[in-house]
């Protein structure tokens, strides 16, 4: 008999799975933080050129409907309508991601806090990340440093101003050779996911803040020069563990961003999916000053419970599903 029908998480993680989920309703409850729930399947998938989304076709329907690789589209617009502060704890599912610390469907916790700043946010993440570890294992007070400083710092790169050429030597230079065309951010990417991040946060938990303008995504950017994006990143013990904004908040910025997002898959060959309408009408209606996150639950809760990938943080990863 085949024994891959049994789980990958023992009995205890489970335990500690259910702990983990209770301390973070009631860490949200304490700051009145409303939980919500919003479609899994949605009209728009995301356009972000780093992320695939599942697609399947509904009966009746004509177009396809996209597996959420983040509940935020859908969050937006109840914010848009008035919800006030939420979160939401749920699945999301994401195509082409499978390895170590990957698995296609993970859960997420994603909160969105008007009247927040991303400098704000951070330490609200800080607080729940502490909160949740706590039981588990000691955590330090989280470090903040700039994406252009821990480019210094781990790559010998400058991010802000340094040429492709000069990022590909700099990834040589750490033992990495990548035979295939890249564009700068894909170069910066590529440092970030195998030299960077890899040696973050192994002391306490570290913030990466200030990303380059043109990683901005949903976030707002910070005038400067060069501009920066009010964006961060949450490292430890070298896994990112979450990713957070001062949300965008204007309609036509976004639909420009979306579209040159589809540019660039479409010179890379990939996917176009659906831009989510309502999401760019709910942008338009008022989207309040806010911050959002999301932060992965499950590999929060490997680093909780010691595992080595993961895989032990679930009950059934993607092949024993």
């Amino acid at each position: 008999m085949n024994a891959d029908w049994r789980p990958t998480a023992t009995r205890r993680t489970l335990e500690v799975r259910a702990g983990m989920l209770a301390r973070a309703r009631a860490f949200f409850a304490e700051r009145g933080v409303l939980e919500v729930d919003t479609p899994i399947l949605g009209a728009g998938g995301t356009t972000d050129p780093q992320i695939e989304s599942l697609q399947t076709q509904v009966r009746g329907i004509d177009a396809p409907r996209y597996l959420a690789t983040s509940p935020e589209f859908a969050m937006k617009r109840l914010l848009a309508a008035g919800s006030g502060a939420i979160y939401q704890i749920g699945k999301v599912f994401r195509d082409e991601e499978y390895g170590r610390w990957h698995n296609p469907e993970f859960t997420m916790i994603e909160w969105y806090r008007p009247g927040l700043t991303d400098g704000g946010l951070m330490s609200e993440v800080e607080a729940l990340v502490g909160a949740l570890l706590a039981p588990h294992r000691p955590v330090r007070a989280a470090e903040r440093v700039t994406y252009a400083e821990a480019l210094r710092r781990h790559a010998g790169v400058d991010g802000a101003t340094a040429s492709v050429a000069e990022l590909r030597r700099a990834a040589v230079a750490h033992g990495i050779v990548c035979d295939a065309a890249l564009d700068r951010d894909a170069a910066l990417d590529l440092l970030m996911g195998l030299v960077v991040g890899p040696r973050l946060g192994r002391a306490a938990p570290c913030f990466v803040t200030d990303y380059p303008a043109s990683q901005a995504s949903l976030a707002r950017l910070k005038p400067g020069d060069p501009p920066v994006a009010a964006r961060f990143e949450l490292y430890l013990d070298g896994i990112e563990l979450a990713n957070g904004f001062h949300e965008l908040s204007d309609a036509q910025e976004q639909r420009a961003r979306f579209a040159a997002d589809l540019r660039l898959r479409r010179e890379r060959g990939q996917r176009l999916p659906a831009v989510d309408e309502r999401l760019l009408d709910a942008l338009a209606a008022g989207l309040p000053d806010c911050a959002g996150v999301a932060l992965g639950f499950d590999r929060l809760l490997a680093l909780a419970i010691g595992a080595a990938a993961l895989a032990d943080a679930l009950a059934f990863p993607i092949d024993r599903a």
